[in-house]
């Protein structure tokens, strides 16, 4: 067997064993979605409590014919996705300024590691005070905590670096600039990336976090209100879609990953 041959076996059988995953995965969705829509149906579960997915189907139908649907998911879309960017481009800013001094990043690094241990829906109550109570405080609160993440990730990764491969650009006359750019952007791809995925859980928690405590719409305040008019299908519904476009989110990243890794 040639090695064209051996390469083209590897790739048939790379392929099957990806759709074999995709189709396991589906597999397990739509099973797990059959019990639960069986089991309220025979009343195994109370299905005032846990709904199911015809109830979860129908409550997205009536509040989409109430018109409000498609906006309560964009105003949530629009609040993670800024809050999301914003999280992201400023803590990769913060986290190259401090690479560039080390003096600036040993002092920092008691306040990050604080900040990053404290509950930032303390600090809900502040910055509602501080900006107002709309979707800029949402936002706030959602970059507050994806930012201080992401410049730990990105630093962390930046410091991990082969020293001598920087002190050899330094003797070919490279300075930070030219380091960052051809020496420690390149090799941090990988945290980059992870902390865009940790960036995309996290800003939803955020936003979720702040609909909660300001929203007047948003799935988030979709969520709350369900709850205190104990329409538990509505909870659900908002649940079920705030998944699905996190999963999407995902996807976004890794296809991202991907052309990046692909790059570099």
């Amino acid at each position: 067997m040639t090695k064209e041959q051996e390469h083209s076996l590897f790739l048939a059988k790379e392929s099957h064993d990806k759709r074999i995953l995709k189709i396991t995965r589906l597999l397990i969705l739509i099973v797990f979605i059959i019990i639960w829509e069986i089991s309220a149906d025979l009343k195994w579960v109370d299905p005032f409590l846990t709904s199911s997915p015809s109830r979860i189907v129908k409550s997205a139908v009536q509040i989409y014919c109430e018109g409000t649907l498609i906006r309560h998911i964009f105003v949530t879309c629009f609040e993670t996705i800024i809050g999301f960017l914003l999280g992201t481009v400023l803590g990769a800013l913060i986290a190259i300024l401090l690479w560039c001094s080390k003096f600036a990043s040993d002092v920092a690094e008691p306040y990050l590691v604080v900040l990053n241990a404290l509950p930032k829906i303390a600090l809900g109550p502040i910055i509602i005070f501080w900006v107002g109570n709309g979707i800029t405080a949402i936002i706030v609160i959602t970059l507050l905590i994806s930012i201080i993440t992401t410049i730990i990730s990105i630093l962390a990764g930046f410091s991990e670096i082969d020293t001598e491969k920087i002190k050899l650009l330094k003797t070919m006359g490279a300075g930070k600039v030219q380091t960052l750019y051809y020496l420690i952007i390149p090799a941090s791809i990988p945290n980059i990336i992870s902390a865009l995925k940790i960036n995309v859980g996290l800003s939803w928690v955020g936003v979720i976090i702040g609909e909660f405590l300001v929203a007047k719409e948003g799935l988030g305040f979709l969520i709350v209100y369900g709850g205190q008019v104990a329409q538990l299908d509505m909870v659900m519904m908002s649940i079920v879609i705030l998944s699905i476009i996190a999963y999407i989110m995902y996807k976004v990243v890794a296809v991202i990953e991907k052309k990046i890794s692909a790059k570099y």
